[in-house]
């Protein structure tokens, strides 16, 4: 029988710390499902990047570190805003799956109490690899973000404007 995980996220962008979170799971499951989560928004400064943009940004950076997307599942969900609720949600939308891999306490807190084995995997230097300080970073024109992401990721950034982007999205020049 397939042992299978599942890892949500906003992913907005995808860091390293997100990577090698992914790799880690891989070594304790055998398919991991990522959950996209917030797939309806985009364009915002908290949500800058579409549901589209991260599954590609995933795809790639996996590509980079040198994970195996077979055994991998990459899923958009759009919010629901009820959290007693939201993991029954996501398990509709997905295959089925026996742990959750997170660290964010509520996260945590709504699988367990809906009966799901949760891992949790080491912190990657959250201080370092943090979407909100790569968006940071871009907004104030440093590009030390790049050293926070696989060069795919980068690269995906990029092609997409995503920096401008962010830029305009928050009213500056």
């Amino acid at each position: 029988m397939v042992v299978r995980g599942i890892y949500p996220g906003r992913f907005q962008p995808p860091h390293l710390g997100h990577l090698y979170t992914i790799k880690w799971a891989l070594e304790k499951v055998d398919e991991l499902i990522i959950v996209v989560g917030t797939a309806q928004e985009s364009h915002t400064l908290s949500n800058p990047f579409t549901a589209g943009e991260r599954i590609l940004m995933i795809k790639e950076g996996l590509k980079d570190v040198g994970v195996d997307l077979g055994n991998i599942y990459i899923i958009p969900v759009a919010d629901i805003y009820m959290n007693a609720v939201w993991v029954q949600y996501v398990a509709m939308l997905v295959p089925p799956f026996k742990y959750a891999v997170s660290r964010n306490p509520l996260v945590v807190r709504l699988f367990k109490e809906a009966g799901y084995e949760v891992l949790v995997p080491p912190p990657y230097n959250r201080e370092l690899y943090s979407s909100t300080k790569i968006r940071r970073l871009m907004l104030q024109g440093n590009d030390e973000w790049r050293k926070l992401v696989s060069p795919s990721i980068a690269r995906i950034i990029d092609s997409i404007d995503g920096v401008k982007r962010l830029i305009e999205i928050a009213g500056r020049d």
